[in-house]
C-alpha cells in the first residue's frame, strides 16, 4: 500500500499490482453483488455502523487475497463485522461471488489501497481487531524498505483500535516475521499477547487457506504474532 511521502522521498508501494483474469463468475458477482457487499472509496469518515445497519465489534483484515479467510471468519463469527480490503480485482470479485453463495450479511468490502482507507474512511478508535495475513514479503534486501509492516503504519493501526484491540499478523518468511517482531515489540502501546518476541500457534480463528498450504509445501515456515493494543 501507498506509505506517504516523508522528507522529500517519493511514496512507495508495498504490494504490486497483478490484476490477472476475471472469471465469468467474478465478473457477474462485481456486477451484482457490489452494491451489497462493496463500499466504495470516498475519502471521507465512514459511519461503519450505518454500513453494517448495526452496531457490533469490528474487525478489518487488510490484503484478503482471495478471501477464504475473510469469509470462513465472518461466517463463523456472525455476532461481529467483518471489514476487508483488497487491491486485486479478481479475488475481490471471488469473495463477493462466495458471499453472496453463503447470504451472510456481515461481511463488507473495499477494492482500494488500504493505507488510504485507513487514513481517511476508518474512523479513530473504531476497530476491536485488524488482521495482516502474508502481506508481500518484499524478500530480496534491497526491497525490504517496501515491506508493510514499518513503524509508520503501525502508528496508523494504533490509531484506529479501540484499547484492548487485537493486532494479528501472520506471514511464512521467516526473514519478514523478525523484521515484524523487531518493530512490533518496538511499538509503543503494543504488547505480545505471548510474551515478548513470541511466535503463536495459529488461533483457531485464522483457517488453514490454500496459499498458506502452497507455502508450506515449498517448505516455509508460518509465523502467526498476536499483539494487544493498550492504548
Amino acid at each position: 500500500m501507498n506509505e506517504p511521502t516523508e522528507r522529500g522521498h517519493r511514496a512507495i508501494k508495498s504490494y504490486v499490482l497483478r490484476q490477472g483474469r476475471l472469471t465469468p463468475g467474478q465478473e457477474r458477482a462485481l456486477a451484482e453483488s457490489w452494491p451489497r457487499y462493496g463500499l466504495d472509496y470516498l475519502g471521507t469518515p465512514r459511519d461503519l455502523d450505518h454500513a453494517f445497519g448495526r452496531s457490533a465489534p469490528k474487525i478489518l483484515e487488510i490484503g484478503f487475497g482471495n478471501g477464504e479467510a475473510l469469509l470462513a471468519a465472518a461466517q463463523s463469527d456472525p455476532d461481529r463485522d467483518y471489514l476487508g480490503i483488497e487491491v486485486h480485482r479478481p479475488g475481490v470479485g471471488r469473495l463477493l461471488l462466495n458471499a453472496s453463495k453463503a447470504a451472510i450479511s456481515n461481511l463488507r468490502v473495499y477494492h482500494h489501497d488500504a493505507v488510504e482507507v485507513l487514513d481517511h474512511e476508518i474512523a479513530d478508535a473504531s476497530l476491536t481487531e485488524l488482521r495482516l495475513y502474508f502481506p508481500d514479503p518484499w524478500h530480496k534486501a534491497r526491497h525490504n524498505k517496501r515491506r508493510m509492516v514499518q513503524p509508520g503504519f503501525v502508528e496508523r493501526v494504533a490509531r484506529k483500535l479501540q484499547p484492548g484491540a487485537m493486532f494479528h499478523l501472520a506471514t511464512d518468511w521467516a526473514a519478514y516475521a523478525e523484521h515484524m517482531l523487531d518493530v512490533m515489540e518496538a511499538a509503543p502501546g503494543f504488547r505480545n499477547r505471548l510474551g515478548a518476541r513470541a511466535v503463536a500457534p495459529r488461533p483457531d480463528w485464522r483457517i488453514e487457506t490454500h496459499f498458506q498450504k502452497r507455502g508450506e509445501r515449498l517448505g516455509h515456515g508460518v509465523f502467526d504474532l498476536i499483539y494487544d493494543f493498550q492504548g
